[in-house]
């Protein structure tokens, strides 16, 4: 089987404010990003979504991730850099059309069939690890780690667990939490997200 750590990155001012934005990890977040780097669980493969965000914390870890563009967080379009409740005030339609129908994209971006899509088809692009005393070959995915943005997690949960596409709204995602999915395609097991140690001050 495969196994997949998905680590939520750590807090930035865009995360409190519910902000469209891309921006690192602020000082608080990496504090606590190094402090729970040796409670990373073991990995043959690390990997970094592209956002400043997922790389430092990556980076803070401790981690030699490779960044994966497939793994970037959902295009907002033109909403990007804004508020949610900014965007609410001045599109109200849109946005509720955004949380309810998920093909909508009003933004002009993804939608959150398209996210789940993405998302699914990196975790299926992987082939389980051999057995034991079998020995590994080049193309084994074995044991990966991915820090990547919440939106992601959700979505990996929602195409792992076969969820209806609206339950992606109602999983919550903590930052420097751990998301653990092990076995192969269409028969996922899930470990849902826990702290990493050291990360809660």
């Amino acid at each position: 089987m495969v196994r997949f750590t998905l680590v939520a990155p750590a807090v930035n001012a865009a995360l409190r404010q519910v902000r469209f934005d891309d921006a690192p990890p602020d000082p608080a977040g990496l504090r606590r990003a190094e402090a729970a780097a040796a409670a990373l669980p073991h990995h043959d493969t690390a990997f970094t979504a592209p956002s400043a965000r997922c790389r430092g914390t990556a980076q803070a870890l401790g981690l030699d991730a490779a960044v994966a563009p497939e793994l970037g967080d959902l295009d907002v379009g033109r909403w990007r850099g804004r508020s949610l409740d900014e965007v609410g005030q001045e599109a109200p339609e849109e946005v509720a059309a955004w949380l309810s129908d998920p093909a909508a994209a009003p933004h002009g971006g993804e939608s959150l069939l398209e996210l789940v899509e993405r998302i699914g088809a990196w975790l299926e692009a992987h082939p389980e690890s051999p057995s034991p005393g079998v020995p590994p070959a080049p193309a084994r995915a074995g044991r990966l780690l991915a820090v990547v943005e919440p939106a992601v997690v959700r979505a990996a949960l929602v195409h792992a667990l076969g969820l209806p596409a609206p339950a992606f709204w109602r999983l919550d995602v903590a930052p420097l939490t751990a998301t653990e999915l092990s076995g192969r395609a269409g028969r996922w097991n899930l470990r849902c997200g826990h702290p990493l140690a050291g990360s809660v001050p």
